[in-house]
Order: C-alpha cells, then structure tokens, then sequence
C-alpha cells in the first residue's frame, strides 16, 4: 500500500471511529447536513470491494460501520426522525 493509500484508510478508520463515539448523531441528521450518512459509506464500501473483485455485501459492509450488526445498531441507538427533520430530508431531494 502506497503512503497516500495509507493515509486515506487511515482517515476512514478515524471517521467510523469518529462516528461510533456519536451515536446520538442520527444518520437524517448527516444526511440532512452533509447528503451522506452511515448507510451510504455502506454502499460505497460495497462498491469499492465489487471495483477489486471482493466479496463483501450490503449487511457486512454495514457491521464494518456500525461496529455490529445493523439491527442491533438501530434498536439501541436509532430515534424515530421528527417530522422537521423528515420535511428537511424530502426538500433536499431531487426534483425531476
């Protein structure tokens, strides 16, 4: 692995660590803020595995974010979004 490789993995790490020590940061909260959450670094972990020819899917990229399976994640952590944050979220969509 090559020095700016090793760097940007090393960033990632720091981010899932960064976001498992605030769990009160709900993902419609990132979403809202930034157009990404947990879920999406899910999706891209998957794609970035299929690019070199790795197995891994969905669920398994999730618990590498989450630091455990998903549905436990959300049982213990996940608050039902208000509804100012559901109307924030359905504006930031796209419009076709």
């Amino acid at each position: 692995m090559d020095q700016q490789t090793e760097i940007e993995a090393a960033v990632l790490r720091r981010l899932i660590q960064h976001l498992d020590e605030r769990k009160d940061v709900q993902n419609i909260d990132l979403m809202n803020l930034a157009g990404f959450c947990r879920n999406c670094l899910s999706k891209w972990m998957v794609a970035a595995a299929q690019e070199r020819g790795v197995a891994l899917d969905y669920e398994q990229a999730r618990e590498r974010i989450y630091g455990e399976p998903y549905a436990q994640w959300k049982e213990k952590h996940q608050r039902e979004a208000s509804a100012e944050q559901l109307a924030e979220f359905a504006s930031n969509q796209p419009r076709d």
